[in-house]
């Protein structure tokens, strides 16, 4: 029996942000490449280029939380499913989607108070001057984000993984 196929907006969603997240990890890339370069055969480090790195994987890692959980491709352990009948399976599935749901708003919560006093202070990265606030709400609301994706995957928990026995 096959899985029934994506919607077509989930295919294009994935596919942009695939796209978005390949370009900005390609420039982290060629950034870090050319700094290297300058620091090490020119003398002459690009400024700045360690905060435009952490910035940008900030932002890398926090969009893509949603999709890893919209994709269900985190890291899971899978011993209790082997114990559990089926339909027991799908239950635990469910409970655990809403246990992740529970943990990600919490975190949105601590998360966006952390960023409402980052950005009351003002705070900015050394070099450039790069405010860190909008940064940390952005964090806050990918956070969100993903909370939600674990909410719908309680009602469509979609395709179910192959419990694999052990000989």
């Amino acid at each position: 029996m096959t899985a029934p196929a994506e919607p077509l907006w989930e295919r294009r969603a994935d596919a942009v942000l695939g796209i978005a997240a390949s370009i900005l990890l390609f420039c982290l890339m060629a950034l870090t490449f050319a700094d290297v370069v300058a620091r090490y055969l020119l003398n002459r480090p690009i400024r700045g280029a360690f905060e435009i790195t952490e910035l940008g994987l900030l932002v890398l890692i926090f969009a893509g939380l949603p999709l890893v959980s919209h994709a269900d491709e985190h890291v899971t352990m899978d011993f209790i499913d082997r114990m559990l009948p089926e339909r027991a399976v799908a239950l635990w599935v469910r409970v655990m989607h809403a246990v992740c749901a529970a943990i990600m708003f919490f975190l949105t919560w601590q998360v966006w108070i952390k960023a409402g006093r980052i950005s009351g202070y003002g705070d900015t990265t050394d070099v450039l001057h790069i405010l860190v606030g909008p940064f940390v709400y952005f964090m806050a609301g990918m956070i969100a984000l993903t909370g939600l994706v674990h909410l719908f995957k309680i009602l469509w928990p979609g395709k179910a993984r192959a419990v694999q026995a052990t000989t």
